[in-house]
């Protein structure tokens, strides 16, 4: 009867922290983007520029790239910088991989650019903005992993080949959750497209 007890409430600490961690990130600040057309299969959207902290690491998969990337990138972050300042984080995580070679990055806030914000003390972040860019994206959920990004990357290709969409650059993945978050996760790829919105045209 006792180990019935210790389990239950175990149970019960345990779905509190993961409705906590659903409702933490809820609240934490998410990149920019207005939604431009939704389709059954995938969405186009419109990001405008946004400041970026990237790293390139010679890693080719998800969980290599992932690992090494965010101990980099958080520990600028989380103090790493020429003015000792603890910078929120922000979702989504972008990642792209190639061949040999990938790239992650964290979306500053919007109250930070380049002028304004902290120098990174690791030398390899680099501090960039981005381009304004129209993408097509798709969502899945669950934990993902290179055979499960790389699955949704010809997903996307095939949608977009069957829409004859022009894509330019390559494929991204978009990670918006913790580690330890087990449900209601949110994962996407995104690739940049060419894109001319009726109310563009002169």
């Amino acid at each position: 009867m006792k180990s019935i007890v210790i389990i239950s409430i175990i149970i019960l600490i345990f779905s509190f922290f993961q409705v906590y961690i659903v409702m933490a990130g809820n609240k934490t600040e998410t990149q920019t983007y207005r939604l431009v057309q939704v389709d059954e299969k995938f969405e186009i959207r419109y990001y405008p520029v946004a400041t970026l902290a990237e790293v390139s690491l010679q890693s080719n998969s998800y969980k290599e790239l992932g690992n090494k990337g965010f101990r980099k990138l958080a520990g600028f972050i989380f103090g790493g910088n020429n003015e000792n300042k603890s910078i929120s984080m922000t979702s989504p995580v972008h990642m792209q991989m190639g061949d040999s070679a990938g790239t992650m990055a964290f979306v500053l806030p919007k109250s930070y650019n380049k002028e304004n914000l902290p120098k990174p003390n690791d030398s390899t972040i680099v501090i960039k903005t981005s381009k304004a860019e129209y993408v097509a994206a798709i969502a899945f959920g669950g934990f993902a992993n290179t055979k499960k990004i790389n699955a949704h990357i010809a997903k996307l290709k095939q949608i977009l080949q069957d829409k004859n969409i022009s894509s330019k650059g390559k494929f991204r993945y978009l990670g918006y959750n913790p580690p330890y978050q087990l449900f209601g996760r949110k994962n996407e790829i995104i690739v940049t497209i060419d894109y001319i919105e009726k109310n563009e045209l002169k």
